[in-house]
Protein backbone atom coordinates (compact mmCIF):
# COMPACT_ATOMS: atom_id res chain seq x y z
CA UNK A 1 0.00 0.00 0.00
CA UNK A 2 1.24 3.41 -1.25
CA UNK A 3 -0.11 6.71 0.41
CA UNK A 4 -1.38 8.85 -3.05
CA UNK A 5 -0.21 12.49 -2.02
CA UNK A 6 -3.32 15.24 -1.81
CA UNK A 7 -3.25 17.93 -4.64
CA UNK A 8 -4.28 21.26 -3.34
CA UNK A 9 -7.96 21.06 -2.47
CA UNK A 10 -7.81 16.86 -2.06
CA UNK A 11 -7.92 14.87 1.28
CA UNK A 12 -6.01 12.04 1.93
CA UNK A 13 -8.11 9.41 3.70
CA UNK A 14 -4.38 8.24 5.17
CA UNK A 15 -4.97 11.07 7.08
CA UNK A 16 -8.02 10.60 8.61
CA UNK A 17 -8.08 9.94 12.60
CA UNK A 18 -8.53 6.21 13.96
CA UNK A 19 -10.21 5.64 15.87
CA UNK A 20 -12.68 7.75 13.43
CA UNK A 21 -13.96 11.50 13.92
CA UNK A 22 -17.57 12.50 13.59
CA UNK A 23 -17.71 16.09 11.81
CA UNK A 24 -20.79 17.58 10.42
CA UNK A 25 -20.97 18.91 6.99
CA UNK A 26 -22.60 21.37 4.97
CA UNK A 27 -22.46 19.79 2.04
CA UNK A 28 -24.94 19.53 -0.66
CA UNK A 29 -25.96 15.82 -0.35
CA UNK A 30 -28.22 13.94 -2.41
CA UNK A 31 -29.39 10.30 -3.33
CA UNK A 32 -31.30 9.17 -5.97
CA UNK A 33 -32.91 5.80 -6.61
CA UNK A 34 -35.00 4.81 -9.12
CA UNK A 35 -35.79 8.28 -10.66
CA UNK A 36 -36.69 9.66 -6.92
CA UNK A 37 -34.68 12.01 -4.58
CA UNK A 38 -35.22 9.79 -1.58
CA UNK A 39 -32.50 12.15 0.78
CA UNK A 40 -30.75 15.70 0.04
CA UNK A 41 -29.44 17.70 3.30
CA UNK A 42 -26.88 20.32 3.85
CA UNK A 43 -27.00 19.40 6.93
CA UNK A 44 -25.22 16.10 7.46
CA UNK A 45 -22.64 14.40 9.21
CA UNK A 46 -19.27 12.83 7.77
CA UNK A 47 -17.00 9.86 9.64
CA UNK A 48 -13.76 10.05 8.81
CA UNK A 49 -11.89 7.16 9.66
CA UNK A 50 -8.37 5.87 8.22
CA UNK A 51 -7.71 3.99 5.11
CA UNK A 52 -11.98 5.16 4.60
CA UNK A 53 -13.39 7.50 2.08
CA UNK A 54 -16.09 9.97 4.28
CA UNK A 55 -19.53 8.07 5.10
CA UNK A 56 -22.09 10.63 4.90
CA UNK A 57 -24.91 10.30 7.15
CA UNK A 58 -28.47 12.29 6.34
CA UNK A 59 -30.99 13.90 9.46
CA UNK A 60 -33.87 11.35 9.29
CA UNK A 61 -36.18 14.46 8.40
CA UNK A 62 -34.31 15.09 5.35
CA UNK A 63 -35.14 11.13 4.01
CA UNK A 64 -38.12 10.49 2.28
CA UNK A 65 -39.11 7.67 5.14
CA UNK A 66 -41.87 6.49 2.91
CA UNK A 67 -39.18 4.53 0.85
CA UNK A 68 -37.30 2.64 3.77
CA UNK A 69 -38.34 -0.66 4.69
CA UNK A 70 -37.15 -1.78 8.11
CA UNK A 71 -34.45 -4.74 7.27
CA UNK A 72 -34.08 -7.34 9.89
CA UNK A 73 -30.03 -7.11 9.20
CA UNK A 74 -27.98 -5.85 12.41
CA UNK A 75 -24.13 -4.88 12.59
CA UNK A 76 -21.89 -4.05 15.28
CA UNK A 77 -18.99 -1.35 14.88
CA UNK A 78 -16.65 -1.10 17.42
CA UNK A 79 -16.49 2.58 17.49
CA UNK A 80 -20.63 3.56 16.70
CA UNK A 81 -22.37 0.60 18.36
CA UNK A 82 -25.05 -1.96 16.99
CA UNK A 83 -26.14 -0.74 13.46
CA UNK A 84 -29.61 -1.27 11.95
CA UNK A 85 -30.69 -1.46 8.32
CA UNK A 86 -33.25 -0.73 5.56
CA UNK A 87 -34.32 -1.83 1.91
CA UNK A 88 -34.54 1.00 -0.12
CA UNK A 89 -38.05 0.46 -2.13
CA UNK A 90 -39.21 2.72 -4.74
CA UNK A 91 -42.35 1.90 -7.10
CA UNK A 92 -41.33 -1.58 -8.06
CA UNK A 93 -37.38 -1.54 -7.36
CA UNK A 94 -35.83 -2.15 -4.10
CA UNK A 95 -32.20 -2.87 -2.99
CA UNK A 96 -31.81 -4.72 0.18
CA UNK A 97 -29.69 -3.48 3.13
CA UNK A 98 -28.81 -0.35 1.49
CA UNK A 99 -28.96 2.38 4.20
CA UNK A 100 -28.31 1.75 7.71
CA UNK A 101 -28.54 3.82 10.94
CA UNK A 102 -27.51 3.59 15.10
CA UNK A 103 -30.39 3.94 17.21
CA UNK A 104 -28.27 3.96 19.65
CA UNK A 105 -24.78 4.84 18.82
CA UNK A 106 -22.05 5.22 21.77
CA UNK A 107 -21.40 8.61 23.25
CA UNK A 108 -18.67 9.33 21.07
CA UNK A 109 -21.22 9.24 18.20
CA UNK A 110 -24.26 10.42 20.22
CA UNK A 111 -24.69 13.14 16.97
CA UNK A 112 -25.35 10.17 15.01
CA UNK A 113 -28.30 9.35 16.92
CA UNK A 114 -31.00 7.58 13.79
CA UNK A 115 -29.28 9.56 11.07
CA UNK A 116 -29.23 7.63 7.54
CA UNK A 117 -26.28 6.47 5.60
CA UNK A 118 -26.72 5.12 2.25
CA UNK A 119 -24.67 2.46 0.28
CA UNK A 120 -23.78 4.62 -3.09
CA UNK A 121 -23.17 1.07 -4.99
CA UNK A 122 -27.18 0.39 -4.41
CA UNK A 123 -28.50 3.82 -5.26
CA UNK A 124 -28.74 4.98 -8.95
CA UNK A 125 -26.70 8.26 -7.92
CA UNK A 126 -25.38 9.55 -4.84
CA UNK A 127 -23.70 13.13 -4.82
CA UNK A 128 -22.00 15.84 -2.70
CA UNK A 129 -21.64 19.26 -4.09
CA UNK A 130 -23.27 17.95 -7.82
CA UNK A 131 -20.42 15.65 -7.82
CA UNK A 132 -21.36 12.04 -8.53
CA UNK A 133 -19.46 9.77 -5.69
CA UNK A 134 -18.77 6.63 -6.56
CA UNK A 135 -18.63 3.43 -3.88
CA UNK A 136 -15.96 2.20 -1.51
CA UNK A 137 -15.14 -1.31 -2.98
CA UNK A 138 -15.71 -4.24 -2.05
CA UNK A 139 -19.28 -3.80 -1.15
CA UNK A 140 -19.16 -4.22 2.78
CA UNK A 141 -17.81 -0.48 3.49
CA UNK A 142 -19.50 2.34 2.75
CA UNK A 143 -17.79 5.64 2.17
CA UNK A 144 -18.75 7.62 -1.08
CA UNK A 145 -15.45 8.64 -3.73
CA UNK A 146 -15.22 12.02 -4.89
CA UNK A 147 -11.87 13.53 -6.57
CA UNK A 148 -11.42 15.54 -3.50
CA UNK A 149 -10.74 11.97 -1.91
CA UNK A 150 -7.51 10.26 -2.48
CA UNK A 151 -6.52 6.77 -1.28
CA UNK A 152 -5.78 4.05 -1.93
CA UNK A 153 -8.99 3.23 -0.27
CA UNK A 154 -9.57 0.14 2.25
CA UNK A 155 -12.12 -2.39 0.84
CA UNK A 156 -10.97 -3.62 -2.54
CA UNK A 157 -9.27 -7.50 -2.54
CA UNK A 158 -5.96 -7.82 -0.03
CA UNK A 159 -6.96 -4.94 2.04
CA UNK A 160 -8.63 -6.01 4.45
CA UNK A 161 -5.71 -6.80 6.64
CA UNK A 162 -5.07 -2.96 6.47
Amino acid sequence: MQRIPPASGQESVWDYPRPPRLEPTAKHLRVVFNGVVIAETQRGQRVLETSHPPVYYFPPEDVQSQYLVPSPRRTFCEWKGQGAYYHVRVGDRQANHAAWYYPQPTPAFAALRNYIAFYAGLMDECTVDGVVALPQPGGFYGGWITPDIVGPFKGAPGTWGW
